[in-house]
């Protein structure tokens, strides 16, 4: 009985690691919103880190993080590092790109919980009295990632928080100034 059971778990273990090697080797998440407000006034929300605790959606998560800032206050070479508690990790993303008023490039590297390299993209299209903010995220996976994402849907969780955060962007950048 016992190496009939041991058989199964194997065999188990063989599919799932077969199935997660059959993933992609990237991923890319994106989301998007319109909201009522010019391009330039949400470029100058989001090209600003200092900006972002108005409505990033990991501030709800840990309001306490420590925060730090470096390089420039904004744009190309604006630097945001933070370590907080186990649903915002520590990491680091500096603006490497900044157009404006139409798109806003990260590097983005997180140091825990796990550690990640990933290209972060903010893109704007003005339509008449709104903006189409698009906000994307791309990386490679690791096996240890495609293993995960057997288990865990990760581009729904972190989709869910760019849903969150940009429904927080919009109510911020449509405030009647």
């Amino acid at each position: 009985m016992l190496k009939k059971i041991l058989t199964v778990v194997i065999i188990l273990v063989i599919a799932v690691l077969s199935y997660a090697a059959s993933k992609a080797d990237t991923f890319y998440v994106e989301r998007s919103i319109d909201i009522k407000a010019t391009p330039e006034k949400v470029f100058a929300i989001i090209n600003d880190h200092h900006n972002w605790d108005a409505w990033s959606p990991w501030e709800k998560l840990d309001p306490t993080m420590k925060k730090t800032f470096s390089g420039n206050a904004r744009g190309v070479g604006a630097i945001f590092e933070w370590d907080g508690n186990s649903q915002v990790g520590a990491g680091r993303s500096e603006i490497t790109e900044s157009v404006s008023p139409s798109k806003i490039a990260m590097k983005l590297d997180m140091s825990r919980p796990f550690a990640a390299n990933n290209n972060v993209t903010f893109n704007l299209q003005p339509h008449g009295e709104t903006t189409t903010v698009a906000w994307g995220m791309n990386g490679s996976r690791p096996f240890l990632g495609k293993v995960i994402s057997v288990f865990f849907d990760c581009e729904k969780m972190v989709g869910a928080q760019f849903d969150e955060g940009l429904v927080s962007l919009k109510g911020v950048a449509e405030k009647v100034q």
